[in-house]
């Protein structure tokens, strides 16, 4: 990863997980110096977020975090959702009883995880449990488009959202019923209410750390 993808990526994450507010003023030297970087690839990293949405440039302040609204991040989910219905429509399509048992597998591992309050593998398992899907859907133009919404989901910060890591610790659980029934449209369905939960559930979180505008 490029230094100044890394910046963007540090603070992308502040910002979805509510750790940055509408407003709120950020330097480059500063994350520079929270990620051990040089100045130059921090600000190419902040310029990338102004492009992406995240910060604006003011004149002669700098760059300050872009008001969302929860508008703007349910809208974003339910773009997802329906990008996520529609790999994993294809996935029941042609899905064989190995995968249903590897994401089986991958299931019990996050509710585990989940139970122990392990939010960083519960984070990397729900990951691995949607990539496989996904890839077996194939369809690389829709999972290239799925990609751009992947930066509104707070991964590192992943415990800060009540109700997301159970969430992914018990909607996955149908989404696996109707993959093994072969049932294109149920797990369509599935998996696409799956999504817009876990949208609302960030809309909500950033509404009361006072990141929405």
């Amino acid at each position: 990863m490029r230094l100044s993808d890394l910046a963007a990526a540090h603070v992308r994450e502040l910002i979805v997980a509510g750790q940055l507010r509408a407003g709120e003023f950020i330097r480059p030297e500063t994350v520079a110096e929270e990620l051990g970087i040089s100045a130059t690839p921090a600000r190419e990293g902040l310029l990338l977020l102004q492009t992406e949405g995240f910060l604006t440039i003011e004149p002669r302040r700098g760059f300050s975090v872009t008001a969302l609204s929860s508008e703007d991040i349910r809208d974003i989910y339910d773009a997802q959702a329906l990008l996520g219905g529609e790999l994993t429509a294809r996935a029941a399509r042609i899905i064989t009883p190995e995968v249903v048992n590897e994401l089986e597998a991958i299931q019990t591992d996050l509710e585990r995880a989940a139970a122990e309050e392990d939010y960083e593998a519960v984070e990397r398992l729900n990951h691995q449990f949607h990539a496989t899907i996904y890839r077996l859907a194939g369809s690389r133009k829709i999972r290239w488009l799925i990609k751009t919404t992947l930066p509104y989901a707070p991964r590192k910060f992943f415990a800060a959202v009540e109700g997301w890591p159970e969430a992914s610790a018990q909607d996955h659980r149908a989404i696996i019923e109707h993959l093994r029934a072969g049932d294109q449209e149920a797990a369509r369905e599935a998996m696409a209410r799956h999504i817009r939960n876990a949208g609302a559930l960030l809309a909500d979180h950033l509404a009361a750390s006072g990141t929405l505008g």
